[in-house]
């Protein structure tokens, strides 16, 4: 009973401030140590720290719908998400644009775009930077192998798969129906891309983020503008496949019907000029015959010609537009900072010290609690 009662008064008492701050003051001395440890370290990581720089551009695609609701509209006023329902079949939602940003294909056209770093005196890809230019240098060396230290050795035990190198390879769709195959400087880079460009979607405000990141401003802005068109390619692409397929199948029929026109026409003027003068009844049925086949074919090529028409204005119909909210700028400072990365360390460092200094008294006490619950 009088155990019950010291540990209430004790629980009632809480934590005594002015005690922790004692015990602290008296180890200042371990915590000195453990500022100037980390002090260096955080030294050495903002020196080390390579620059990065953001794009961030804002877009919205004008989706035309074919039908609207009002209880969809009423449900995304209080900031519900009813789907695609009223999407048509050839429209591709906007929550599908992040995965297009991280398949493959997409990754690997921003990768082979050509841009302009200040090492390189002509706009180079990021394999070519990467394998000429971008040499590590000896702070890299250094922070891999002293604060990166555990990356690396968690990068031996895991197990790189197989890459198959290809010496013709599409950079946008398979070849002939079969897999994409890449090469090793194609698998090392993929995960470099992933890193630099993200999208997202606000499904309630319906605006698109584009956000890019890279080592140079011009460089990150480039690269940033490329993503941006080739995502309104690839949504221009998709949303217009089937109208694009009507108008080339149009497109050949009123090429082929036009032809035989012509052909019909020629055969028909020919057999006119042989035949004036001496009109006889073998001449007369053959510019008859011409002369429906002719007509026919001329009847048949002229509303070819307005199906083709219609397929033209159903491409533009179908084509999305993109209004762009925030043009894509060049950054002028960089998005990471040496002095907050320095504070981190400095930071954690009095966290450790302090930690270190009251362990040293409360784990004999844990000790010896641990013990007599046994």
């Amino acid at each position: 009973m009088e155990e019950n009662l010291e540990n209430i008064n004790q629980e009632e008492q809480g934590i005594d401030f002015l005690a922790l701050a004692k015990k602290i003051w008296d180890g200042r001395k371990t915590v000195l140590k453990c500022l100037a440890v980390f002090f260096v370290l955080g030294l050495i990581s903002a020196f080390t720290m390579k620059r990065v720089y953001t794009v961030n551009s804002v877009m919205v695609p004008q989706i035309a719908s074919k039908s609207s609701s009002s209880l969809s509209s009423l449900a995304s006023l209080a900031g519900f998400d009813l789907g695609t329902s009223n999407m048509s079949g050839s429209e591709l939602s906007p929550l599908v644009y992040p995965q297009v940003v991280n398949s493959i294909p997409f990754r690997l056209e921003l990768m082979y775009t050509p841009l302009h770093f200040e090492k390189a005196d002509t706009a180079v890809n990021m394999i070519t930077y990467a394998k000429e230019y971008n040499k590590p240098s000896v702070f890299s060396y250094i922070k891999k192998y002293t604060i990166g230290l555990p990356g690396v050795i968690i990068g031996l035990f895991k197990k790189k798969e197989p890459v198959t190198e290809s010496p013709l390879r599409n950079l946008t769709k398979t070849d002939n129906g079969r897999p994409l195959v890449l090469s090793k400087d194609e698998e090392k880079m993929l995960p470099v891309i992933a890193a630099s460009v993200n999208l997202s979607v606000d499904k309630k405000e319906g605006l698109i983020n584009l956000s890019v990141t890279g080592s140079e401003p011009l460089q990150t802005a480039e690269l940033a503008l490329k993503a941006q068109q080739l995502l309104q390619k690839e949504v221009t692409r998709f949303r217009t496949q089937k109208a694009q397929e009507q108008l080339d199948y149009v497109q050949a029929r009123y090429d082929e019907i036009k032809a035989e026109t012509e052909r019909y026409q020629t055969a028909l003027a020919s057999v006119t000029d042989r035949s004036q003068g001496m009109l006889t009844t073998r001449s007369r049925i053959e510019k008859d015959r011409l002369q429906t086949k002719f007509t026919i074919s001329s009847s048949i090529y002229q509303e070819m010609a307005k199906q083709l028409e219609q397929a033209k204005m159903q491409v533009k119909k179908d084509t999305p537009n993109f209004t762009i909210i925030q043009p894509v700028t060049v950054p002028t400072k960089p998005s990471n900072s040496r002095a907050k990365s320095l504070f981190g360390w400095i930071f954690f460092g009095l966290v450790v010290g302090c930690g270190i200094v009251l362990a040293k008294d409360y784990l004999p006490k844990f000790k010896e609690k641990f013990n007599s619950a046994e």
